[in-house]
């Protein structure tokens, strides 16, 4: 029988998608309805997100280490990295160009006319003392931990990264003990994807809170008060999504459409909780059964977390160029290249960041003397609205981005691939193809 009669089989209410479509929608209309009720609920989206970062950590570790080990080569390991790095490079370059020319053209924030004079500073102060650390060697030596224990405790992906591909390339060279090392850590990972399963019973009850909680905080006022520029990034978002990474996704044989299909619950959750942090573990589950070798999953998911941020890149040029134009500020089209360059070395310092999005634009206003950081104030009361548009698109193009370094590596199993994006299961797509002729001629379907 094939999956997609076992999932018409399955009602409605029990579909992951609908329940967290169904807490979605109730968080808006309680936070619509009861303000301050909704502002309440903020706890119940505080501990989804707790719970899911809880497992980011061994999940990375887990899956990086078995995934460098089995591999058996330290070349075949640079050669990942490197053409990760370079595609992050080009495609949030691409968003950091994309943001700037929609905001060029739409200009949302013409006819705002903020006094740069009267802005408050001390709205954004804890942002701009923040970005003021934000310097190359402080973002490279961030990459070592402490110690081992501290990159765990404090969650930092590109620590936790960094210890474990050299923990993978120690047990590498380990042998036969190495060998029974790796299968322990292997069902050890297994179990934590288990415990990833039980979480997510409860992502509905996370969207509610969230959504609840932004609504009833911020209110729909704030939201249309600055609705142009929230359209404008929006359709740079998806501008980007479907024309940059469609392009990108027919360059590979990969079907867009059937892609965000597949990862479609993913999509909500995000949308939910405005966090790509809260689907990393299923996103790695995930692109492994459509066909990605398990050790291009494992560098190129965490790394893009912090190294292919396009969402938050496009945002970030269209927010620079927002607060100029808001604040009457006129930028030449040199300072404009200027900003560009900041911004393609300060998007890459925002991995792990609370408020990264904030933090990387302060530093960028600090090093151009033209804008006045204070514009940031301007941006405050929308930016948990907007985070849901970078989330989304930031897990949109890194999932791509697993599927475009594996084909582009020869680790991508593009017949699986095909059909588990077609509907299959996954024991389906793997299975010969005399074998799925035969169930489907015995079921009638």
């Amino acid at each position: 029988m094939s999956a997609q009669s076992k999932a018409a089989d399955q009602p409605l209410y029990a579909r992951l998608w609908f329940q967290v479509v169904v807490g979605i929608v109730a968080g808006v209309a309680l936070g619509y309805v009861y303000p301050a009720r909704g502002a309440a609920m903020k706890p119940l989206g505080d501990a989804f997100i707790k719970l899911i970062r809880m497992m980011i950590a061994p999940i990375i570790f887990g899956t990086v280490v078995v995934g460098i080990a089995k591999m058996g080569d330290m070349k075949q390991v640079g050669r990942i990295g490197l053409r990760a790095l370079i595609y992050f490079e080009v495609v949030s370059t691409v968003a950091l160009v994309i943001g700037m020319v929609f905001v060029n053209v739409m200009r949302p924030g013409a006819g705002i006319n903020a006094n740069a004079a009267q802005l408050d500073p001390a709205a954004v102060a804890a942002y701009t003392s923040t970005a003021s650390h934000l310097t190359v060697t402080d973002f490279v030596m961030n990459i070592i931990p402490t110690t081992i224990v501290n990159a765990f405790a404090t969650g930092d992906i590109l620590q936790v990264l960094f210890f474990s591909v050299l923990f993978g390339v120690a047990v590498l060279h380990m042998g036969s003990v190495g060998k029974q090392l790796v299968g322990l850590i292997d069902q050890f990972t297994h179990g934590l994807f288990g415990m990833v399963g039980i979480i997510m019973y409860v992502s509905a009850i996370g969207a509610f809170g969230a959504m609840a909680y932004t609504i009833g905080q911020f209110g729909i006022k704030t939201l249309l008060s600055l609705g142009e520029l929230m359209l404008v990034m929006v359709g740079a978002c998806l501008f980007f999504i479907f024309v940059i990474l469609g392009a990108i996704a027919r360059w590979s044989g990969v079907s867009l459409l059937k892609y965000l299909k597949y990862i479609k619950e993913e999509l909500l959750i995000v949308a939910g909780t405005s966090s790509s942090e809260t689907v990393l573990p299923r996103m790695m589950a995930k692109l492994e059964h459509a066909g990605c070798a398990k050790p291009v999953v494992g560098l190129v998911i965490p790394t893009g977390y912090s190294f292919n941020l396009d969402g938050t890149s496009i945002y970030m040029s269209m927010a620079a160029i927002f607060i100029a134009q808001a604040t009457n500020t006129p930028l030449t089209f040199g300072q404009q290249i200027g900003i560009l360059a900041v911004l393609l070395l300060t998007s890459k310092g925002a991995a792990g960041v609370t408020g990264s999005g904030f933090i990387t634009l302060a530093a960028t206003l600090s090093s151009i003397p033209a804008l006045p950081v204070a514009g940031l104030a301007l941006l405050i009361g929308i930016d948990r609205f907007m985070s849901g548009a970078r989330s989304l698109t930031n897990l949109i193009g890194n999932g791509l981005a697993t599927i475009v370094v594996a084909k582009w590596d020869g680790q991508l199993d593009m017949r699986r691939l095909k059909r588990v994006f077609d509907g299959e299961t996954v024991a389906e797509a793997e299975a010969p193809e005399e074998m799925l002729l035969a169930d489907h001629a015995r079921y009638g379907s």
